[in-house]
C-alpha cells in the first residue's frame, strides 16, 4: 500500500494516467455467472488530484467540455486511495499545468453546487418566462 501511495504522490496534475484498482462492488462473470467482490477495474484519464476530508480519493478527468466563460464540466472518476492497487504515468503533463488547475478549479465548483442541491432547491429554480406585452 505504501508503494502505492508514494506512486500517488509523485503524480502531478495534468499527468496522463492509468489507475489499478479494486472495486467493492458485487461483479458477475458472464461466463459462469460466479458472483463476488473484489473485481479489477483499470481507470485512465488525466489526474487533477487527491482530494477528500474523510476518505482520499484520486481524481481523473476522463472527458472535459469547456465552456465560453473558461469553466469546464467534467467526467470523472474518483477512486478511494485505499482501493487503488497500481498507478502507472501513461505521459507525463499531457495537460498544461494551467488547464490542470482550471479543471480542478471546475470540479470542486460543481461538486459544491451539486452538495447544495436539496429536493426542495430543485423545486424552486425553473425558467421564468419573460412577458413584453
Amino acid at each position: 500500500m505504501k508503494d502505492v501511495l508514494n506512486q500517488i504522490s509523485g503524480l502531478a496534475a495534468g499527468d496522463l494516467v492509468v489507475l489499478e484498482w479494486h472495486d467493492a462492488s458485487i461483479g458477475k462473470s458472464l461466463s459462469n455467472g460466479i458472483s463476488g467482490i473484489d473485481v479489477p477495474v483499470k481507470s485512465w484519464g488525466v489526474f487533477i488530484g487527491v482530494l477528500g476530508q474523510k476518505r482520499k480519493h484520486a481524481v481523473l478527468a476522463q472527458n472535459a467540455f469547456r465552456y465560453s466563460d473558461g469553466l469546464f464540466d467534467i467526467d470523472y472518476t474518483a477512486i478511494p486511495l485505499t482501493w487503488t492497487s497500481d498507478a502507472t504515468v501513461i505521459e507525463k503533463a499531457h495537460v498544461g499545468a494551467e488547464e490542470a488547475r482550471v479543471l480542478l478549479h471546475s470540479f470542486t465548483i460543481n461538486e459544491k453546487m451539486k452538495e447544495g442541491k436539496t429536493s426542495s432547491n430543485r423545486c424552486r429554480r425553473r425558467q421564468m418566462r419573460v412577458r413584453n406585452h
